[in-house]
């Protein structure tokens, strides 16, 4: 199949024919920073990023610009309740910003332009729109006159009047029509300005995309995107003005993602339902997160609840307990294995259909809820051959589990970044005795643990859950492999003593024909005391 997306600009699937073949130029509408990101503002940093990887696995040259609205009417009140100066306030937030996108596993965008280090070119537009006859200034300010332009509203595919009549604008007796939008706007008092030919002001929003996409991507470009709420009147208007200063078109391709909504409400700061990325990611790991933004297809909306994102932590888990297990055995195989001569296994197979269910479910207009579930198959296929392999893995399976592992790293690492992390904390986990970074699952050998070594870490299991610290995580795996030489020596009712007091902290433990497996899933009130 050939990647085909959906157009708003066109309302139909397209195939996706670059303006330059093998290179890709997207932009995507970023931020306004005045406050936090929130889910939203993740899900649409989610969506293009995905977009990004896919095009890059596909061998497009990508160069993706993602900007900073740092002059606003938002910020310049928010700084004034603050009582912060304006560019303070945008570089703690723009630094807040980053870090919550590198705490979700996001990559930065080739370009991050700001708004306010373009007025320049943004003046140049302003200028040519006047030129034109499309633009008239009134006492400093400048508007773009829409009934200039015929095919207004090609984006949202809807006429003038039905534009008007929907539209939320301000009254104002100047402009020549209630739909014409502002360009430039004369300085207020108290206000940042910059100097123009209309007189001192700042530029109107939807001037600052059009001048730094072009900037950076040139006059035509492929991929322009953002949240669905962008279409009207930002995006159309972005339309609007670029073209008709350069005479050429804009973005060929437009994609907008859905909205993200809050137990059935949309999401806003006068319900007080507004979830902000740090809130979420104190709260859950970004593999969840991503899982749960992932499941949805990306135009779709998307309902958030404690039940959906509990669900995604439980995926979350699933993931991470296989590719740990699936480390465990490629620290047994053999280095001197001819892998050649390996016969062919159902989970070769089975990784083979996953990598082809991937991609024609991204070629279909990136449907990740599809490409998620050939991960989940393939991890269906590696539980099997687990739980079929007696004892440790022979080397044809140990090889294949390994290939399985490798497949799910890359393709979920298009998904955003999906496992960003995790390999490291597993490899580590497996290798390293003592640590203390088990997140979600760990395998764990035999060792000859004490009476008394176990009666130590039951204790500072016991003083952690008194104090309401973390539980220790070498303590646990004393008493995980405690209770493994229970089981061997056929003392059930200790193992299964210690599995119910476990279970109780929050600790899972599955047993498997190679060891124990056991994850973190978070404590419970304690119904049991420690045998």
């Amino acid at each position: 199949m050939a990647l085909a997306i959906y157009n708003t600009l066109r309302q139909k699937k397209e195939l996706f024919e670059p303006f330059v073949p093998g290179e890709v130029r997207m932009y995507a509408c970023g931020p306004t920073v005045y406050d936090r990101a929130h889910i939203g503002h993740a899900r649409a940093a989610l969506t293009f990023d995905v977009i990004w990887r896919y095009l890059e696995l596909r061998g497009y040259k990508v160069l993706y610009v993602r900007n900073y609205t740092d002059v606003d009417d938002k910020i310049i009140q928010r700084a004034a309740e603050l009582g912060q100066p304006r560019e303070s306030l945008v570089e703690e937030q723009i630094e807040a910003y980053r870090q919550d996108m590198r705490a979700l596993g996001l990559r930065t965008p080739s370009e991050e332009p700001r708004a306010t280090q373009h007025i320049r070119e943004m003046i140049e537009i302003i200028q040519a729109l006047m030129v034109k006859g499309v633009a008239y200034s009134v006492d400093g300010d400048v508007y773009f006159e829409v009934r200039r332009a015929p095919d207004y509203g090609k984006l949202s595919h809807r006429g003038l009047d039905e534009l008007r009549a929907g539209a939320r604008v301000e009254v104002d007796p100047r402009k020549r029509d209630p739909l014409d939008f502002a360009l430039w706007k004369a300085s207020r008092p108290g206000e940042p300005a910059w100097e123009s030919p209309w007189g001192p002001g700042r530029p109107g929003w939807h001037i600052e995309c059009s001048a730094m996409s072009m900037k950076y991507l040139g006059e035509t470009f492929d991929i322009h995107g953002g949240g669905a709420d962008l279409i009207f009147p930002h995006h159309e208007n972005e339309i609007a003005q670029s073209e008709y200063a350069t005479g050429k078109p804009f973005a060929r391709y437009w994609l907008h993602n859905g909205f993200v909504n809050i137990r059935a409400e949309k999401m806003s700061k006068s319900l007080g339902n507004v979830l902000t990325v740090r809130e979420l990611l104190d709260r859950t790991s970004p593999c969840a997160l991503k899982l749960f933004l992932l499941g949805t297809h990306y135009r779709a909306p998307v309902d958030f609840s404690d039940d959906a994102l509990n669900s995604a932590k439980a995926a979350a888990a699933r993931f991470h307990t296989v590719l740990d297990e699936v480390q465990r055995s490629r620290d047994t195989q053999s280095p001197r294995t001819d892998l050649s001569r390996i016969d062919p296994l159902p989970l070769s197979d089975q990784i083979r259909e996953a990598e082809q269910e991937f991609t024609d479910a991204m070629d279909d207009d990136l449907n990740t809820p599809r490409a998620l579930a050939a991960l989940f198959n393939l991890t269906r296929g590696i539980n099997v051959a687990l739980r079929d392999a007696d004892g440790a893995p022979k080397q044809s399976l140990a090889h294949a589990l390994s290939k399985a592992g490798d497949t799910l790293w890359k393709l979920g690492s298009v998904l955003g970044g999906l496992f960003e992390g995790l390999r490291e904390k597993v490899e580590r986990i497996n290798s390293t005795p003592g640590t203390d970074a088990l997140a979600v699952g760990s395998s764990v050998p035999v060792l000859r643990i004490s009476g008394d070594n176990y009666s130590k870490a039951r204790d500072a299991v016991e003083l952690a859950i008194v104090s309401r610290q973390s539980l220790p995580v070498d303590a646990i795996k004393t008493i995980v492999e405690y209770r493994m030489q229970c089981r061997e020596t056929k003392d059930w009712e200790t193992a299964d003593a210690i599995r119910a007091w476990l279970a109780d902290l929050g600790v899972v433990v599955d047993d498997t024909a190679h060891g124990a497996r056991w994850r973190v899933e978070g404590r419970k009130p304690l119904k049991t005391q420690a045998p």
